[in-house]
């Protein structure tokens, strides 16, 4: 092994004299190295995923892919058309049907349906078949040095070496950009406390088993409030007015109520009264595609924080269920991206707080321009317009 006792021992005397995650980001490379191991052997690492933090090393790839997420700066429905393909639509479906038994026993222990969890594993590998060539822990290390956002990515790395130290991972697993792992990306808190040895074999093997990847992934989305046998979105039609400042993801009312406020399916029939709460996202605003997002709708922004991905995957879900192509409709024209930037740099000088001003439409940003949109008498639906920036 390349750190030799000596070198362990001076190491540990030197990074137990300091607090746990003491230095959070930056700074020295190594002496901040020193610290997770410190970290680390305080939760109970051995030598073997020692070993492996010594080994990792920055790797400018995986900063240059966290500073570049421009495929967030499409619309929704550019999105959900490139990822929704026929193929995923076909595999998926295929692949429902090949693992029946085992999608069957998730829905039984978690109550997370086939289609959802199928959604997932479509979405982030293709089934397995695009997992990622990133050195895992060099990728989180590298991401929890920067201090960009060290917040999201430190806490996986003791659950990492714990993997590794345990034989569960190779110390050189490769995976996403952003330390995910397996055939549905799964963060190593999560593998670490949600894996599930499916196939029964007793290992948990997240990137060639399918069973185990199917349990751990419905083990995932329950730990994140899934509610079983309830529905997750609904496309619907809106009318042309109604009271907009009602509407948004998070404003859970009644379905009689948006019944009453004339919203219908999609083919104009009246909405079910169910007994839930749906809140009305309109990710392209009042002239877009419309959907009654239900509690379990919140658990994709859990899995992924990006309304947009959240919204795609849900959709992906209800299409393998059996839910028809969605109706773009006719939404009004959007911004640009250099638009998009004007706009958000011009809610920042009005006090907003919009994150990065990067040219994606975020939640901080669309909640902005509802706020916006009210104080200027315009329909509140989130919806960046030409109009909205003329009237900034």
């Amino acid at each position: 092994m390349r750190l030799r006792s000596q070198a362990l021992a001076a190491l540990f005397l030197c990074a137990t004299a300091l607090p746990a995650m003491a230095q959070e980001c930056g700074g020295d490379f190594e002496t901040w190295k020193q610290g997770v191991a410190a970290e680390a052997k305080a939760a109970g690492v051995g030598a073997v995923g020692l070993d492996a933090l010594e080994d990792a090393r920055i790797d400018e790839r995986a900063l240059a892919r966290d500073r570049a997420q421009g495929v967030f700066t499409q619309t929704f429905v550019q999105f959900s058309n490139r990822m929704i393909s026929a193929y995923r639509l076909k595999q998926g479906a295929a692949n429902m049907k090949k693992y029946a038994d085992i999608f069957a026993r998730a829905d039984q222990q978690f109550g997370v349906q086939a289609p959802v969890i199928t959604a997932f594993w479509a979405l982030e590998t293709d089934f397995g078949a695009v997992q990622g060539d990133f050195h895992t822990l060099s990728a989180l290390v590298t991401l929890s040095h920067d201090c960009r956002r060290p917040q999201l990515f430190r806490q996986q790395l003791v659950p990492l070496l714990e993997l590794i130290d345990r034989g569960v991972l190779p110390t050189d697993v490769t995976g996403a950009w952003a330390g995910e792992i397996g055939q549905t990306q799964i963060l190593p808190s999560d593998y670490l406390a949600r894996g599930i040895d499916g196939d029964g074999d007793g290992k948990i093997d997240l990137r060639g088993s399918v069973p185990d990847v199917i349990m751990t992934t419905g083990n995932k989305v329950l730990s994140r409030g899934w509610k079983r046998d309830e529905p997750w979105i609904q496309e619907v039609r809106v009318p042309e007015e109604m009271p907009w400042d009602q509407t948004g993801r998070t404003n859970k009312l009644p379905l009689t109520q948006w019944a009453q406020w004339g919203v219908t399916n999609p083919d104009g029939s009246p909405l079910a009264d169910k007994g839930l709460k749906a809140g009305l996202a309109l990710p392209m605003g009042r002239k877009g595609p419309a959907f009654l997002t239900y509690e379990n709708f919140d658990v994709y922004l859990e899995w992924n924080q990006s309304f947009t991905y959240a919204l795609t995957a849900a959709n992906l879900a209800a299409r393998l269920a059996g839910a028809p192509p969605l109706d773009p409709r006719n939404p009004e024209p959007g911004l640009t991206n250099e638009q998009m930037k004007e706009l958000q740099t011009k809610l920042e000088a009005r006090g907003y707080d919009v994150g990065t001003v990067d040219g994606i439409l975020g939640t901080n940003t669309r909640e902005a321009i509802r706020k916006e949109q009210m104080r200027l008498g315009m329909p509140v639906d989130g919806w960046p317009t030409p109009e909205l920036l003329g009237k900034l």
